[in-house]
């Protein structure tokens, strides 16, 4: 299966191949290789309880600042601000529904289960999480599999 030419399109083409009759679908980023278990059963717990879906995140520690060009124009509270994670867990058809949708511009599944009216939980994420995304990342992760 290819996938797409955006991150969006890519988790359709891949929904587009589960089983109709699966009641959930979780969504993971191949950036993040590590998964500890307690988090897979952290995102599927909500869906027992009536949400759409689930999502691990941590706290943001710094501040966060919107700024335009390079102007800051407000300080964010990043008491209410979490840095979201995969793997992202969603009733099946819920997903679908909102992958049948636009999808541009969605920077994650939750964004777009958020657009179509779905409810998505925030669950605790994990540091071993961590998106792999430069040398520095990939040495970390390293020495987290190392020791």
């Amino acid at each position: 299966m290819a996938g797409g030419d955006t991150r969006a399109e890519s988790v359709r083409a891949g929904v587009g191949e589960v089983a109709e009759q699966a009641a959930v679908i979780l969504v993971h980023d191949a950036a993040r290789p590590l998964i500890p278990d307690d988090v897979i059963e952290r995102v599927l717990a909500p869906l027992s309880e009536s949400w759409d879906g689930a999502v691990p995140g941590l706290p943001v520690a710094d501040t966060v600042k919107r700024v335009r060009g390079d102007e800051i124009v407000e300080t964010l509270d990043r008491s209410e601000l979490v840095a979201v994670q995969t793997p992202q867990a969603f009733a099946a058809d819920v997903l679908r529904t909102a992958l049948g949708g636009g999808v541009a511009g969605a920077s994650d599944c939750a964004a777009l289960v958020e657009a179509a009216g779905g409810r998505v939980r925030v669950v605790p994420g994990d540091r071993q999480l961590l998106k792999v995304t430069s040398a520095e990342d990939l040495a970390l992760v390293e020495g987290w599999l190392s020791s």
